[in-house]
């Protein structure tokens, strides 16, 4: 009895090591699996790289061929066949803009920072209040409303254009040649709304309610706790709003008449010529638009970082 006793364990071990089937026994090759997974992922951070690359390309392109125009001469640039790179840097194409500019430039520079600085500071001002209403008050109609403002997110800009001139040409406001014509039409963004809405709503509740305890009013709590919460995503729709206004080019040419009123991008348009001839040169305008362009250059490389968090918070939940 007592041999049955030990040799029974034994026999069930043996019995339990016979079912176990090998894995190369089933033609699985573990190694081989393992080099196949690798291959297809590099082969896909390469394709994924590729991608990027010609996206970045095609981005920088545009760029790049405008500095390089704004430093070729009239005769190169007339060439049949395009340069990529100028055959000689003729630096004295901004030297040209600079003394063709003359007060004008001045003038338009003032326009275009007093009608920026008024209109964002009022249009992030009136977002954030806009915003704050539809995601934490409670009122009659606000999922309607609400609603009724995404909708004319899919109206075409030149129709809004085209209304907001008649309005303003038929309607005795004389706003034609001043500053008011070209702050206040564009001066609610519903995009914006959105944006900013939909990061308040990630805040809890539970803020909102602990704060009216206490017996802070909403205005205390818009601005103690609300707007510090949600500072990427304000800071990224000011550095938005204003670049927008610098960049504005079709509205302060249709209402503003007189080149006093005009904004830099409708100088930039203007005929540059060399003395010498009456024809409008290209390379000269190349040169103004590089001036232009180059101070909303830096201003995003040194608030990148905002507007890329501010974006991708806007976006996602918790």
């Amino acid at each position: 009895m007592e041999e049955t006793k030990v040799t029974q364990p034994e026999e069930v071990v043996e019995k339990e090591t016979k079912t176990v089937t090998p894995v190369e026994s089933l033609g699985f090759d573990i190694e081989k699996e393992k080099k196949k997974d690798t291959i297809l992922k590099v082969v896909k951070y390469i394709v994924v790289f590729i991608f990027l690359t010609l996206i970045a390309i095609s981005s920088i392109l545009p760029f790049y061929w405008m500095i390089i125009t704004s430093l070729k001469t009239d005769f190169e640039y007339r060439q049949s066949i395009p340069t990529f790179f100028p055959q000689t840097i003729n630096w004295v194409n901004y030297k040209l803009v600079i003394e063709k500019a003359n007060n004008l430039f001045g003038t338009v520079l003032v326009n275009t920072l007093i009608v920026g600085l008024v209109s964002t500071i009022l249009s992030v001002l009136m977002t954030i209040v806009t915003a704050f209403a539809f995601a934490k008050l409670k009122f009659k109609g606000k999922t309607l409303l609400f609603s009724l403002l995404l909708a004319t997110m899919m109206i075409p800009g030149e129709l809004f254009t085209t209304t907001n001139y008649i309005t303003v040409s038929g309607n005795g406001f004389g706003w034609f040649n001043t500053y008011t014509v070209l702050i206040v039409p564009f001066m609610i963004s519903v995009f914006y709304i959105y944006l900013l809405r939909n990061n308040m709503m990630q805040i809890p509740d539970s803020l909102y309610q602990a704060a009216k305890v206490d017996g802070a009013g909403d205005l205390r709590f818009l601005v103690k706790v609300m707007v510090p919460l949600t500072s990427p995503t304000i800071v990224s729709i000011t550095l938005l709003k204003f670049i927008g206004t610098w960049n504005s080019y079709i509205w302060p040419r249709l209402v503003n008449k007189d080149q006093e009123w005009q904004l830099l991008s409708n100088w930039v348009s203007g005929g540059f010529t060399y003395p010498a001839t009456t024809e409008a040169s290209q390379t000269l305008k190349m040169a103004a638009a590089c001036m232009v362009t180059l101070p909303l250059l830096i201003l995003f490389i040194l608030f990148r970082k905002y507007i890329m968090r501010g974006v991708s918070r806007s976006g996602t939940k918790g």
